[in-house]
């Protein structure tokens, strides 16, 4: 494989995988995010959606964002009846985030960028001891 497509698949992984950090950074700044009235919807938490694209210049496939979606996982209701969004009951629903899950998903994230620019470094690598051989 020639190492310039090496370099442009990484690129591109660490590309879907800074999305991806963006998404989660977003969700976790916004874990507490509810809405402004009992009729308004609490944050709802943003997922990412890989595709298998085919970049015909290369002859290689390659990793994309296919989508920034929503998860449809129910709200929490936490009881407090004093917030401005609270229902009849005194309960308030709040964003479908789970911290937890955001931390794992952005350690999975991180090992993924990080294993590719680990490629990235070894194509790199080998080209310059190449041209070193070539001099």
């Amino acid at each position: 494989m020639d190492m310039t497509k090496a370099l442009d698949i990484s690129a591109r992984g660490m590309d879907v995988q800074t999305t991806r950090l963006r998404v989660i950074a977003e969700n976790l700044a916004n874990q507490d995010t509810t809405g402004s009235d009992p009729h308004t919807e609490p944050y709802r938490r943003k997922t990412v959606t890989f595709a298998n694209t085919m970049d015909r210049a290369l002859a290689v496939p390659l990793v994309s964002v296919k989508k920034i979606g929503t998860d449809p996982s129910a709200f929490s209701r936490r009881y407090d009846p004093s917030h401005p969004a609270a229902d009849a009951q005194g309960y308030v629903r709040m964003p479908n985030v789970n911290p937890f899950v955001e931390m794992m998903d952005m350690r999975d994230a991180q090992r993924s960028y990080n294993a590719n620019l680990s490629v990235m470094q070894v194509a790199r690598g080998m080209l310059s001891r190449t041209i070193g051989l070539l001099q």
